[in-house]
């Protein structure tokens, strides 16, 4: 039978508890009224925000499941004992999830540390996720490969956002950490609506998550996100997932963040916020689908993937992200894109994550047990 190691990050259960707490004062915190770009009183991301990455043991218990159709599932957390684990357990190939917690090269982690012992293992490489997590490098490629990316400066120092003030960008900007997922640090404040609000806001995602900013031009068109499952030219997009903001509490903006997320979205009460397949042009799909296949494709990504795009007022679609370690909720109450993309291309969780494990297993030439599905 084949052995599967499972690698992941469990979110620690008083985190959990708090983010519940937090999503049930939610109507405690709505948006002022107003529409279009106003400035709104955000509130502040959670101090346990560093957490938000992992995941819960639903998720953690359903990917298991999902996995145990293909052989024998060996939980591998990626606590500071799993070289030993590996080392010790061996398994033919590791699926995994782990989002790490320490340093720019956190997703890095799990992927490097097969590699040292010789394991197989399911997502892209070390490289590529270091990279995907460095914002700013992402873009440096993107663009240098002729794929269309906004237009941004890189703030390291408050000597470097005088620097950048004195250029007088134009506004509206969109300012966020160059090392976070998950929403990490990005709310309402981050859209800078007017030059004022430049320097409190980069200070303030400087000093908190003590890491260079990266501030764009903000685009201010429609919002895409699209999941990639496969390799080389067998790649494809899923049902493309369009954001509707109009769900947002009114005077909210056009974005999906810390807010969106984690406090107006609960499960008692989810957000509108997804449709898919999102109702485009064909000319507009094939577009999108074009520009996400291309960063899949220069960002070395490898068996799926979540690529979230944004049009500009010029109509185009620009690449805004790439997450190569996508998140994968398993139930379809959840506002989880690329499982929803799966689900309107009539592939369940399970045929998910099978994808993911089967297209590693093709690369690498693992034998995998025969799936009961």
């Amino acid at each position: 039978m084949t052995r599967i190691g499972f690698a992941y990050n469990q979110k620690p259960e008083p985190i959990a508890a708090q983010e519940a707490a937090e999503l049930a004062r939610a109507d405690e915190e709505p948006p002022s009224s107003g529409s279009g770009l106003a400035t709104l009183v955000a509130p502040a991301p959670s101090a346990n925000d560093e957490y938000a990455e992992w995941d819960a043991p639903a998720t953690i218990s359903a990917v298991a499941k999902a996995l145990a159709r293909f052989g024998s599932v060996i939980p591998l957390e990626a606590t500071d004992e799993f070289p030993e684990r590996l080392r010790a357990e061996r398994p033919d190939i590791v699926f995994n999830i782990a989002e790490g917690l320490r340093g720019p090269n956190r997703e890095a982690h799990v992927p490097a540390i097969c590699e040292f012992f010789g394991v197989p293992y399911s997502g892209s490489d070390p490289f590529t996720l270091a990279l995907c997590l460095d914002k700013a490098r992402t873009k440096e490629v993107l663009r240098a490969r002729g794929v269309p990316t906004a237009d941004w400066w890189l703030v390291r120092s408050h000597e470097e956002l005088r620097s950048l003030i004195l250029r007088h960008p134009r506004v509206p900007l969109f300012a966020k950490p160059v090392h976070e997922g998950s929403s990490k640090g990005i709310t309402e404040r981050n859209v800078i609506t007017s030059p004022d609000a430049l320097e409190p806001v980069v200070s303030e995602l400087l000093e908190r998550y003590a890491q260079p900013v990266l501030v764009e031009a903000y685009l201010s068109g429609a919002e895409f996100t699209c999941g990639v499952l496969g390799n080389g030219t067998s790649a494809q997009v899923l049902p493309i997932v369009g954001m509707n903001f109009s769900a947002l509490p009114t005077g909210a903006l056009p974005i999906y963040g810390y807010e969106a997320k984690w406090l107006w979205d609960t499960h008692d009460a989810p957000l509108d916020i997804f449709e898919c397949p999102a109702d485009l042009s064909p000319a507009l799909r094939a577009e999108i689908e074009d520009v996400v296949l291309r960063a899949y494709q220069v960002l070395g990504c490898r068996d799926w993937s979540r690529v979230d795009v944004r049009l500009g007022a010029d109509g185009r679609a620009y690449i805004v992200e790439v997450n190569p370690l996508p998140g994968i909720l398993p139930d379809p109450a959840d506002n989880s894109c690329l499982p929803k993309a799966a689900r309107a291309a009539g592939v369940s969780y399970d045929e998910l994550i099978g994808a993911c494990l089967q297209s590693a297993a093709l690369r690498q030439q693992v034998r995998l047990g025969t799936s009961a599905a």
